[in-house]
């Protein structure tokens, strides 16, 4: 009898161990999927295809370094080629088949096509769109992203270029969401410090000439001249500045400006040419860069990078964070990332990018930014500069 009893107590025993193995294996099983929506080959491609790469390379840097306490993601990533259509239908797939609760997406007018839907599903989009439109939570309280709005960046440009004595500014941009949303902001920087603004310049972001727009401009004369495209159209819009013999000086948001931009402008950009940058440039002495140095040395070590492979990273750590943390909770869902990324206080990139801070009642994740201009071939730090959390600056 004694003997059965054991054997029952051993079968018992083998029974709860299995089972705890089988619970933890299949907790390691469990694929949490992420939805992509990247521009590989579409008019933003220039900056979209490093960005993609970014993310893809940190989807298996996180696998590689613990997942989700244990749990594998996967970034089903997609070219959907700038065309809002393509973003909405690739948006079906992953909630209806994919069953994500969570995507990486792009664009302007992509992020905000669906922003209505997402809040509906309580799906968390992170966007490499930076509108100011969708920092607010009574609005939009399941859009994220991960860096200085567009609105706050021209705000801080319209500092800068008054205190360089500036008296008169142009913007330039796009007919597109993404370079229209924040030139209201802008401009009404502008006139609060006194700086007088002429016509608008619109320059596509495919052009390949913007010689009429900048004889226009010319006419008004600008000390300054805000860029609102991608690295292409700006460098098309200052070498025409200087072949039409303008002394206008440039200041771009964070999509006109990176490394490939000088050797796209080459002497052109010299002493003219600026940038607002929220992100470090990539290979920069932070703390942040190493584990990113250290992948591509292992994983690719002849592949060139440049500032948007950093931003592709830093919106996947920050989606990583907040994963672990709702996951803790018992809330790996739509509401529970939510609720997990508006804990954030101050989190710590590395200096990738500014600490960052989302709240359940404000979704701008920081207010400053880096001024960068070239000079000798080189992308030099100017200033940094922060503006203030104001409440009549949220959403717009």
């Amino acid at each position: 009898m004694k003997r059965i009893k054991t054997y029952h107590w051993l079968c018992i025993l083998l029974l709860v161990a299995g089972l705890t193995f089988w619970g933890c294996a299949k907790k390691e099983a469990e694929v949490i999927k992420i939805g992509g929506i990247f521009d590989i080959t579409g008019p933003t491609s220039a900056v979209g295809k490093d960005y993609a790469q970014g993310a893809k390379d940190a989807e298996r840097y996180i696998n590689e370094n613990g997942g989700i306490n244990g749990r594998k993601i996967q970034l089903i990533a997609n070219d959907y080629a700038y065309k809002i259509p393509e973003a909405v239908n690739l948006y079906k797939q992953y909630k209806d088949v994919d069953k994500v609760f969570v995507i990486q997406g792009w664009g302007t007018g992509d992020t905000n096509a669906l922003k209505a839907q997402v809040t509906k599903d309580e799906i968390v989009y992170i966007s490499a769109s930076y509108d100011s439109a969708l920092c607010d939570p009574a609005k939009t309280p399941y859009n994220f992203f991960v860096v200085t709005s567009y609105s706050d960046a021209i705000r801080l440009a319209m500092q800068f270029v008054k205190e360089q004595a500036a008296k008169k500014v142009v913007f330039t941009y796009p007919d597109h969401p993404y370079g229209k949303a924040p030139i209201p902001a802008g401009k009404a920087m502008a006139k609060e410090l006194g700086l007088a603004v002429g016509p608008d310049e619109i320059v596509g972001l495919r052009a390949i000439d913007a010689t009429s727009q900048l004889l226009h401009m010319k006419e008004f004369n600008p000390d300054w001249a805000w860029i609102g495209g991608t690295t292409p159209s700006a460098s098309v819009t200052v070498k025409d500045a200087v072949k039409l013999g303008l002394a206008t000086k440039f200041i771009s948001n964070i999509w006109g400006f990176d490394e490939n931009l000088l050797q796209l402008l080459g002497d052109a950009g010299n002493e003219r040419m600026y940038g607002m940058s929220p992100v470090a440039m990539y290979g920069a002495d932070v703390a942040g860069m190493k584990p990113i140095l250290e992948f591509n040395k292992k994983n690719s070590p002849d592949a060139v990078h440049t500032v948007r492979y950093i931003q592709g990273w830093t919106a996947m750590m920050v989606m990583w964070e907040g994963l672990k943390r709702a996951d803790k909770a018992g809330q790996l869902n739509g509401p529970g990332l939510k609720a997990a990324l508006e804990t954030l206080k101050d989190f710590d990139t590395g200096d990738l990018t500014p600490a960052i801070t989302y709240t359940p009642t404000d979704h701008r994740p920081a207010m400053s930014a880096t001024i960068y201009k070239m000079s000798q071939g080189k992308l030099v730090p100017v200033k940094e500069v922060s503006i203030a959390r104001e409440d009549r600056f949220l959403g717009w």
